[in-house]
């Protein structure tokens, strides 16, 4: 699914950055060095904002028009594209259903444990994430 919101970008006073609000998106706020760091910052908060709301189940706020957008002084409107599709799959908590295949044996003895396959596949996956992360 890819989204198009507008965001409100207001220069830093001393000149050095963005600050960056996407008013269709309550209390989705960040900032950037620059013009490119404040937009690749917004996009990734935007994208968070929606992911999080999508997998509450909640329906995500349509987008305003760009021209509807009220900017404050010195301030500028730029629309922000939201992939989130790529997003969901780098940093979405959906869980994804997987096949596997083990021995027999390590199977009967398992399930005679009691264990959940999916936790300790899980587990064992998220170690060894941290590990080569």
């Amino acid at each position: 699914m890819k989204l198009v919101y507008p965001a409100c970008l207001v220069p830093f006073e001393n000149g050095e950055g963005y600050t960056v609000t996407v008013p269709d998106l309550p209390g989705c706020v960040t900032e950037g060095k620059t013009l490119a760091d404040a937009i690749l910052m917004a996009e990734d908060a935007a994208s968070g904002w929606v992911l999080d709301e999508l997998e509450d189940g909640n329906p995500i706020p349509p987008a305003s028009r760009p021209n509807a957008v009220s900017v404050p002084k010195d301030g500028f409107v730029s629309l922000l594209a939201l992939d989130m599709d790529s997003y969901a799959e780098k940093y979405g908590d959906k869980a994804v259903r997987k096949n596997l295949t083990i021995p027999a044996w390590l199977n009967t003895f398992a399930e005679k444990q009691n264990i959940n396959f999916s936790k300790v596949l899980q587990d064992a996956l998220t170690v060894l994430y941290q590990q080569v992360g």
